[in-house]
């Protein structure tokens, strides 16, 4: 789908920091995408579809990132990990931020089809394994997208700033100049605008890690609120169509 459509925002005070503000994408939080990887994803690169978005390997958000990621290294057995053993997890990409390692076409992490441990992230098979959520293992990136959270800091026409915090859909433009080049990617993709609940209510854990249990609270208010207007306006263009009570059906 296009990268330009109409989309509804909404903003409001951050419940538990007044100084400041959520400015939230109503268009992507309340639409029926959800993760495919393994069930139709094409991945980000031609010829490889079974990698979806882990090609490129991950870039750390910083030092407890990265430090945090290997500590959940250290929980893996090679039953677990098909790459356990490799002497680096860890390098530098052309403009030397830190990342994880790509091995053989993909992140180090990375189980290929075939291995007898599973298939897709090892972090994230492990964290399900110790009954703990994925965001407590995955580089952050990795658990965050297609979620985006930005910063900008407002002066207001009265000379008081305010910070605003915008929740919003980490779209192609999000991987920088080389997004537009992306052989796929999910968040546009009607193949992936399938989920049974809106983003809002299947990310909850990571959406209530970005903003904080009293916003996210409230965010679900709204966008409960919205749904239940029936009629939507600015519907995702990758969802499928709606009924005239504002309901999806399915393609």
């Amino acid at each position: 789908m296009p990268l330009d459509f109409p989309r509804a925002w909404v903003e409001f005070t951050d419940p538990a920091d007044p100084r400041q503000m959520f400015r939230c994408d109503l268009t992507w939080l309340t639409s029926r995408w959800t993760c495919i990887y393994g069930r139709g994803c094409r991945g980000v690169l031609p010829g490889r579809p079974d990698d979806g978005c882990c090609t490129l390997g991950a870039h750390f958000s910083d030092k407890r990132d990265e430090k945090r990621t290997l500590r959940w290294a250290k929980r893996l057995t090679p039953e677990v990990w098909q790459h356990h053993g490799a002497k680096r997890l860890t390098e530098e990409d052309e403009d030397g931020a830190r990342k994880t390692r790509v091995v053989e076409g993909a992140c180090v992490f990375l189980n290929r089809p075939g291995f007898p441990g599973g298939e897709g992230c090892a972090l994230h098979a492990q964290a399900l394994r110790e009954g703990r959520l994925p965001l407590e293992a995955k580089p952050d990136v990795c658990w965050q997208l297609p979620l985006r959270r930005s910063y900008d800091h407002v002066s207001r026409s009265d000379g008081t700033e305010v910070l605003v915090v915008s929740i919003a859909e980490y779209d192609r433009r999000g991987w920088g100049p080389g997004g537009h080049d992306l052989h796929w990617y999910c968040s546009g993709a009607t193949e992936a605008h399938v989920g049974d609940q809106p983003v809002y209510r299947e990310n909850a854990a990571e959406l209530e890690e970005l903003m904080g249990p009293l916003a996210y609270a409230e965010l679900a208010r709204l966008c409960d609120a919205r749904l239940a207007a029936g009629a939507v306006v600015a519907p995702h263009p990758a969802d499928p169509p709606r009924d005239a009570a504002g309901r999806s059906r399915r393609r």
